[in-house]
C-alpha cells in the first residue's frame, strides 16, 4: 500500500497512512490510540543517535551553543525512513530537524527558518501516488546567495541538510536528485560555504549516495554527518548530536567509494533479466581493501566522535578453538564522553581458494566513557567461523568448509583501514571444518566467469578470472531420496491443538486427523491482505484460516510488515531503518529496542513481524538497502540475531527476509541472481545462517527473485538442503507476497503450490493466486490436484509442512490465547 505524504503541522511533520476501504476491514483489535510507549520512543531515539556516522569534523561540531542558520528544505520535509512495506507505518508523529534543533535548545536563525517554513508550506512534496513511484528527493528551494550572506551576519555556522529517499520496487538511480546532487543543491552549498566560516552538512538518507563533491569544497565544509534515516525520533536524534547532548558513535556498515563505477557490482547490476555476481566473494570492502584501496573515500567501519580513544590489545589467548582478545579502550579526550567500537579483522592466507585482504571477524562496543575512563572489551573469534567454502575442489575437498594451512593474521582497530596487527594464528595443515553437499550451484545452461585473486611478480593482489563451477548433483534423485513418510490419516478423533500444547497428545496425532483439504489450507494464508481474521490492516493471516481448523484449536496468526514498524491500520511506532540500527554496532541496544517493539506487537495485534530485512548491500543503488544492514555478512547476521532475539523474547515471532540474494528491486519477481556457490554461502547466506543458528527465528520468508534459475519459493536446495538439513532449521517458511507460476522441471505432476510444498516452503502468503492482471483473491487447487496423482505431491510432504506451520501456531499460542481472553 502506498503511504500518503508527510503533512507539516507546526514544527513537526506527521506521517499518516490512510486505510483503504476501512468498512471492508475487520474492526477486530483495531486500535485508534495515537499514544506510543515512551520507553520505546526513548530507546528508538538513542538507537537513531548512536547510528549516526560523523564522517568528517574539523572541530565545528558540536555546536556548543553557537547560533546557526539552517539551509535546505529537508530540515522541515524530513525523510524519516524509506518507502514501501519497510516504512509505511501509521505513525502519530515524526520529528523533523528544525523542530529537533529547537527542542535541543539550539539558537536557530529565525529569519532563515521562517523563509524555509513558508517556502515548504507553499511547495508541498508531490507524491505520484503509485506504488513504486516514490520520490527520490524533494526539489530544493533556490537559494539567493544574498540570503546566505545576510544569515552569515547573524550566525557564523551553517547547517546544510540534503535528503534522499529510496524504497521498495524502485532503485536509486545515477542521476541528480538520487545518487548525485541536483544543481540547486550544489548552488546552495556554493552560496553557504562562500558566506559562512563554518559549514556542517547533514545527509538525511537511507542509502549510500555519491559524496565525491565533499572534496570539492575542501576546508569550507567543516563537518559531515551521515544521518541514516532514524524513524519518528530521527530528527531529535540528529539535533542532539549536533548540539553535543550526545556524542556520535556510529560506524559505516558500507564502503563509500569515490564513484559509482568503483563498486565491483557496477557492471552487473540492474539488468531486468539476470545479474551475474561476477565479483564473487569480493563484495564491498573485501574488494576495495584487496584490489582498489585508493578508490575508497570513507572506509567500512569508519566513524568519528567528539573525543579520542586509545585502543590497546591487553591480552591474547589462542587455543585450538580460536582466539580471545582483551582490548582496553580509554577515552583520552578532555572535554567529551563517548563510545567506541572495536573491530577485529582477519587476513587469511591466499591458499588455493583466494581470500580478501581483510574480513570482519568480531566487534564490540564500549559503554559511555567519560574523559579518562576506560573499559575492557572481550572479543572472541572461532577459527571454524573463518572457514571458506570450496565449490570447485581446488583444495581437494569439494563442497566442504575448509581452513587452509598458513598464517591467519588478526588486526584490531576502529575501521577496516586503520586496524593494526594484533595476533597471528598458524594452521599447519588444511582442516576440513564441515563436509556438506553441493547445493544451489549455478546452472550449466547459464555459465559465467567470476573474480578470484592472483599475485603479480611483486606480490601485489591482482584480479584473475575463472569459470564459476556449475551444478553436478542430480536434483531429482536428491529429492526422491528425502521424501518423508506419511502419517496414516485417522479422521477426526477430537484431538485439539490445546491438547498438544498441554502434552496430552502428540503433534503427529493431531496432524493424522487432518483431511487433505485442511492440510492444503494450512499451506496457504487467508487469500488476501487485510484478512478479517486478524488486526485491521494486516499483511495477511495464516494457520486457522478455515472454520474446521479453528474448531480444532488452530488459531489464526496475524502477520505484519515490517522492519521499521508495525504496518497496520492502528497507530504504531516508526523505528530507525535497518542501516541506522546496524550503524550502531550495538547488538545489546538493538535487542533492547526490539524487545520493546515486541511488546508493541502484542498491544497492536501482530503475531509475526516480517522483519528483519537482511539482504546484503551488494550495490549502493538497491532501493531497499535502507531496510537491510550492511555489505558484510557477519555484521548482518549479528544484527539480525539481535532483532529476532528481542522480538521473540515476548512470545511473538520475527520473520527474517528475503531468503536469498534479493539484491535489486528492478524486475524483482523475475530477475535471476546468478551467483557461485561459494559467494552464495559465504556472503549472501552467511548472515541468515548466523541468525538461524543463534536466534532460532520462528518464521522465515523467501525472496521474489530466482537464484541460479530457480525461484526461491521453489528452491529445494536452498530451503531443504541448506536451511533445514544443514542448519537444522525447524521453523515455518513462508513466501514473499504472492509467487510466480512454474512447473517442477523434474516432477511434472507438481506445479505452483505443490512445487512449493515439495521445497518445504510451507505457506503461500497472503494466500491468493497472482494473475496477469495482478494479485488475486482466490486460491488454486494445485496441491489437491497433485496429491491425487500417483507421481504428484505426497501426503507425507504436505503433513511435513503442516507440522512446520503448527509448530509456529503452538509457539504463539500463549500470546494469542491471552489476547482472546482480553477481547
Amino acid at each position: 500500500m502506498p503511504l500518503s505524504p508527510a503533512i507539516e503541522s507546526g514544527d513537526r511533520s506527521h506521517a499518516v497512512t490512510p486505510v483503504e476501504s476501512v468498512a471492508q476491514i475487520s474492526t477486530l483489535l483495531e486500535d485508534t490510540d495515537p499514544t506510543l510507549d515512551p520507553a520505546l520512543a526513548e530507546v528508538a531515539r538513542q538507537a537513531a543517535a548512536d547510528g549516526l556516522v560523523l564522517l568528517h569534523n574539523d572541530g565545528t561540531l558540536p555546536l556548543a551553543g553557537r547560533p546557526v542558520a539552517v539551509f535546505g528544505r529537508v530540515q522541515i520535509d524530513w525523510f524519516a525512513v524509506g518507502y514501501g512495506s519497510g516504512g509505511d507505518v501509521k505513525v502519530p508523529y515524526v520529528w523533523n530537524l528544525l523542530s529537533g534543533l529547537r527542542d535541543a535548545g539550539v539558537a536557530v536563525d529565525a529569519a532563515t527558518a521562517e523563509l524555509y517554513t513558508a517556502w515548504c508550506a507553499a511547495h508541498r512534496p508531490a507524491f505520484e501516488g503509485t506504488w513504486g513511484q516514490w520520490p527520490h528527493h524533494f526539489p530544493e528551494m533556490p537559494l539567493d546567495p544574498a540570503v546566505a550572506a545576510a544569515a552569515a551576519e547573524r550566525a557564523d555556522t551553517a547547517v546544510v541538510v540534503i535528503g534522499r529517499a529510496a524504497g521498495e520496487a524502485r532503485e536509486s538511480v545515477r542521476a541528480p536528485g538520487s545518487f548525485h546532487l541536483t544543481g540547486d543543491e550544489r548552488a546552495m552549498l556554493d552560496a553557504v560555504t562562500a558566506s559562512f566560516p563554518h559549514t556542517v552538512v547533514v545527509l538525511d538518507a537511507g542509502n549510500v549516495m555519491d559524496l565525491s563533491w565533499i572534496a570539492d569544497y575542501g576546508d569550507r565544509i567543516g563537518a559531515v554527518l551521515y544521518a541514516w534515516q532514524g524513524g519518528m525520533e530521527g530528527g531529535r536524534a540528529v539535533a542532539a548530536v549536533l548540539a553535543g547532548e550526545v556524542s556520535p558513535s556510529g560506524k559505516l556498515t558500507d564502503t563509500i567509494a569515490w564513484s559509482y563505477e568503483d563498486y565491483p557490482s557496477a557492471a552487473n547490476f540492474g539488468d531486468p533479466d539476470a545479474n551475474e555476481y561476477a565479483e564473487d566473494i569480493f563484495v564491498g570492502y573485501r574488494w576495495f581493501e584487496t584490489f582498489a584501496p585508493e578508490r575508497v573515500q570513507y572506509p567500512f567501519g569508519h566513524g568519528l566522535g567528539y573525543t579520542t580513544f586509545d585502543v590497546t590489545v591487553a591480552e591474547t589467548t589462542v587455543d585450538e578453538a580460536g582466539l580471545r582478545l582483551a582490548v582496553d579502550v580509554r577515552n583520552t579526550g578532555a572535554a567529551h564522553s563517548g563510545r567506541e567500537v572495536v573491530q577485529v579483522y582477519v587476513a587469511a592466507p591466499d591458499g588455493r581458494l583466494g581470500q580478501p585482504a581483510r574480513r570482519l571477524a568480531a566487534f564490540a562496543k564500549t559503554g559511555e566513557l567519560a574523559p579518562g575512563a576506560a573499559e575492557r572489551l572481550e572479543l572472541a573469534v572461532r577459527l571454524d567461523d573463518l572457514a571458506s567454502y570450496d565449490d570447485s575442489g581446488a583444495t581437494g575437498h569439494r563442497s566442504a568448509w575448509v581452513l587452509e594451512a598458513g598464517h591467519y593474521r588478526f588486526l584490531v582497530g576502529t575501521d577496516v583501514r586503520s586496524a593494526a596487527p594484533a595476533a597471528v594464528v598458524t594452521i599447519d595443515e588444511l582442516r576440513v571444518v564441515r563436509q556438506v553437499s553441493e547445493a544451489a550451484a549455478p546452472s550449466p545452461s547459464a555459465p559465467f566467469r567470476r573474480m578470484t585473486l592472483a599475485r603479480d611478480e611483486d606480490g601485489r593482489a591482482v584480479v584473475a578470472w575463472q569459470d564459476a563451477p556449475t551444478a553436478t548433483v542430480a536434483r531429482a534423485e536428491r529429492i526422491t531420496a528425502g521424501l518423508p513418510a506419511e502419517t496414516p490419516m485417522t479422521g477426526d478423533r477430537g484431538i485439539t491443538l490445546d491438547a498438544v500444547a498441554a502434552g496430552a497428545a502428540s503433534l503427529d496425532e493431531f496432524v493424522a486427523q487432518l483431511s487433505a483439504e485442511e492440510l492444503a489450507l494450512l499451506a496457504r494464508g487467508d487469500v488476501t491482505m487485510h484478512s478479517a481474521l486478524g488486526a485491521a490492516g494486516n499483511a495477511g493471516v495464516l494457520g486457522g484460516v478455515s472454520p474446521s481448523l479453528r474448531a480444532k484449536g488452530v488459531a489464526p496468526v496475524t502477520t505484519t510488515d515490517g522492519p521499521s514498524g508495525i504496518r497496520l491500520s492502528a497507530y504504531a511506532s516508526l523505528l530507525p531503518s535497518g542501516t541506522a540500527l546496524a550503524s550502531t554496532w550495538d547488538t545489546a541496544l538493538v535487542r533492547r529496542l526490539t524487545a520493546l517493539h515486541g511488546e508493541e506487537m502484542i498491544r497492536k495485534g501482530s503475531d509475526v513481524l516480517l522483519s528483519p530485512g537482511m539482504n546484503i548491500h551488494r550495490d549502493p543503488l538497491c532501493g531497499r538497502n535502507f531496510e537491510y544492514f550492511s555489505e558484510d555478512p557477519l555484521l548482518t547476521g549479528r544484527m539480525a540475531a539481535a532483532v529476532v532475539t528481542g522480538v521473540q523474547s515476548n512470545g511473538v515471532a520475527a520473520c527474517p527476509k528475503h531468503f536469498a540474494a534479493n539484491n535489486q528491486e528492478t524486475n524483482r519477481t523475475r530477475n535471476d541472481s546468478r551467483v557461485s556457490e561459494r559467494a552464495l554461502r559465504e556472503i549472501y547466506l552467511r548472515g541468515f545462517e548466523i541468525c538461524v543458528r543463534e536466534a532460532e527465528p520462528l518464521a522465515l520468508m523467501t525472496s521474489y527473485n530466482q537464484v541460479n534459475g530457480v525461484w526461491s519459493h521453489y528452491h529445494h536446495d536452498l530451503v531443504t538442503t541448506i536451511l533445514r538439513q544443514e542448519w537444522g532449521y525447524a521453523g515455518c517458511v513462508i513466501t514473499d507476497w504472492w509467487m510466480e507460476e512454474a512447473v517442477d522441471p523434474d516432477f511434472p505432476a507438481l506445479a505452483d503450490n505443490a512445487y512449493r510444498v515439495r521445497a518445504q516452503v510451507d505457506v503461500l502468503m497472503p494466500g491468493g493466486v497472482k494473475t496477469e492482471a495482478g494479485p488475486g483473491d482466490y486460491a488454486d487447487d494445485t496441491i489437491l490436484e497433485s496429491l491425487a496423482r500417483p507421481d504428484g505431491l505426497t501426503l507425507g510432504e504436505l503433513q511435513r509442512s503442516a507440522r512446520n506451520v503448527l509448530r509456529l501456531v503452538l509457539a504463539l499460542k500463549p500470546v494469542i490465547d491471552a489476547r482472546s481472553l482480553e477481547a
